[in-house]
């Protein structure tokens, strides 16, 4: 399988703890050597920019594809998509999360339909970084999938769980009111 965007190696070290065989990679190098840290060699670990052709994989040499808020980075979905099915081996699917529209609508109050690159700046503890994706409209998102060959097999907004009201009432509120992600279930269109 293939993971893309690995960060800092957690899910990858959650996917070979349970059997997986896996390629993982990001564009960062500080990253994959935070994620080699985690899993030593029992994963195959690459810097690799999405943006780009993923010259490092053969044709229908994964069987699945997942990328854990990752997309969102990334300008030309439309480039990934093919990518992906590329690299997707047949009755392959690719499983993505990335940020529901309407979590950063208030980027493009003018034209909610617009794609637009968006720099935020966040705080970590002391420190603070500005961080910089692509806001895109549902519109925009399936298109890309359905134009590169995809179907889309199930897509989910994740709802807050019944306990989380009773942990943290703020954040069930939160998760219930202003959505936060999509998630994705993709298959070649045949």
């Amino acid at each position: 399988m293939l993971e893309v965007g690995c960060g800092s190696g957690i899910l990858t070290s959650w996917l070979v703890e349970h059997g997986a065989s896996v390629t993982a990679f990001d564009v960062s190098d500080q990253m994959v050597a935070l994620a080699r840290n985690a899993v030593g060699d029992k994963a195959r670990l690459l810097v690799a920019d999405l943006g780009q052709s993923l010259t490092f994989a053969a044709d229908r040499s994964f069987d699945l594809v997942v990328a854990s808020l990752a997309l969102h980075y990334v300008e030309d979905w439309q480039h990934v998509f093919r990518e992906f099915h590329r690299l997707l081996a047949p009755a392959g699917v690719v499983v993505f999360s990335t940020h529901h529209p309407t979590m950063d609508w208030e980027h493009s109050p003018d034209d909610y339909f617009a794609t637009k690159q968006v720099t935020e700046r966040w705080h970590k503890g002391s420190d603070e970084f500005d961080v910089t994706f692509y806001r895109r409209p549902l519109t925009a998102m399936t298109r890309a999938i359905s134009s590169s060959g995809f179907v889309i097999e199930q897509l989910v907004e994740p709802e807050p769980i019944p306990e989380l009201r009773e942990r943290d009432p703020a954040a069930y509120e939160q998760i219930r009111t202003k959505p936060r992600f999509l998630f994705f279930r993709l298959k070649a269109d045949k």
